[in-house]
């Protein structure tokens, strides 16, 4: 999916990744990150966010929630917006600062005392239980939690999975609910998706969840709450930050765009941010009939992967098929023309969109790229523990 724009605009990630795999540096099923990369587009979206007056929460789930890249975005994009707790805890031991907590899993009432006691800007709730958890919880700690109320989704916009939300037509009794909760106050509301890109041209443009949300603060308005906040996360990048503001939005939540990897950035390699990353793997054995199969590990079941390119004889071939619901123990590509141009042993480098904690993946960091000089910082699995 990246593979042509990541050759195109970082191709000395690609060289050091494959250089790393044949040093015997890094196994098969690793992502190399590029974190001089990661951090310039961290860098750039806070500039561009400054200068539209929206705030931002950084997302990690999906390069593995790695501490050196955290360290290295927070010191641009100082808040977080943290898929569940244990990311949260990641996320805050690394120094970064709790933005939005509750985003896409809401917080376990085990878990609220600690993360609440990170004072952190706003948390998410779905529900009047999960308001009254967060509520109970802010009182023993001796403070008012701001809470972010998320809507239902649209008919068909929500993934599976993630279903949950307050329906619009509820909210006047859900949020009269919640105004007697001593602990709590509600400061505004978001919906996911809020944006999305076209499959085939790359654009991006708000989905009917963006409207709900937008419905949502102008219901809370009425009731008397002010200085409400909107975050409108999903493919939050520098071509959506203008929308973000031009429509209203107060808060986008970027991920996939710190490593230039949105669906824009497959069909368009002119955008800013700069990819940051490869998943680099090795040909495993050879079928009968000539197709080579990869290790596995760390294909994401909607990444879709075009080819591989095999740096040894530079022969680029498509990767074939894999249903999602099989494990990906290895993953075939097409048989090339000539069998001498993939071997048992070569490596194979490959770019697309992924969620690295839900892989088995290793992470490489690979720092001072820019500057010529790459230097590997570590090894880590898909959940940011050093190996």
């Amino acid at each position: 999916m990246f593979l042509d724009t990541v050759l195109t605009r970082n191709p000395e990630l690609v060289d050091a990744a494959a250089e790393l795999h044949r040093g015997g540096a890094i196994p098969p099923d690793t992502y190399v990150m590029d974190l001089d990369a990661v951090e310039g587009n961290a860098a750039m979206l806070a500039a561009e966010a400054e200068r539209l007056g929206l705030g931002l929460w950084f997302v990690v789930k999906q390069i593995g929630r790695n501490p050196e890249l955290i360290k290295a975005i927070a010191r641009h994009l100082p808040a977080f917006a943290a898929i569940d707790a244990p990311e949260a805890r990641v996320l805050h031991a690394s120094g970064a600062r709790a933005g939005n907590l509750g985003h896409l899993v809401q917080i376990p009432d085990r878990d609220l005392a600690e993360l609440l006691g990170w004072r952190p800007e706003t948390v998410t709730v779905y529900d009047a239980a999960n308001a009254r958890a967060v509520s109970a919880a802010a009182e023993r700690l001796g403070f008012v939690q701001d809470l972010l109320v998320r809507l239902e989704g649209a008919a068909g916009s929500v993934y599976p999975g993630q279903e949950g939300g307050v329906r619009l037509d509820r909210l006047d009794t859900f949020a009269a609910e919640v105004e007697r909760l001593p602990g709590v106050r509600i400061a505004g509301a978001t919906a996911f998706p809020c944006v999305l890109c076209d499959p085939v041209s790359g654009k991006p443009g708000p989905t009917p969840n963006f409207d709900l949300a937008l419905a949502a603060v102008e219901v809370l308005r009425e009731r008397g709450h002010s200085g409400l906040k909107l975050s409108a996360p999903s493919a939050t990048s520098m071509a959506t930050l203008p929308l973000l503001a031009e429509l209203g939005a107060t808060h986008g939540e970027p991920g996939h765009a710190l490593t230039g990897t949105t669906p824009l950035h497959a069909v368009d390699p002119r955008q800013p941010e700069k990819p940051g990353y490869v998943y680099v793997s090795e040909v495993a054995h050879t079928l009968s009939d000539g197709r080579p199969a990869l290790y596995g590990g760390g294909f994401y079941a909607r990444a879709s992967i075009k080819d591989a390119l095999l740096p040894r004889s530079g022969v680029r071939l498509p990767v074939q098929h894999a249903p999602a619901e099989n494990i990906d123990y290895y993953r075939l590509l097409d048989a090339p023309a000539e069998a001498a141009r993939a071997r048992v042993g070569d490596t194979a480098v490959l770019a697309f969109r992924t969620q690295i904690f839900v892989t088995r993946s290793n992470v490489a960091v690979l720092a001072g790229l820019s500057s010529g000089r790459p230097r590997l910082l570590g090894l880590y699995d898909a959940l940011g523990r050093a190996q």
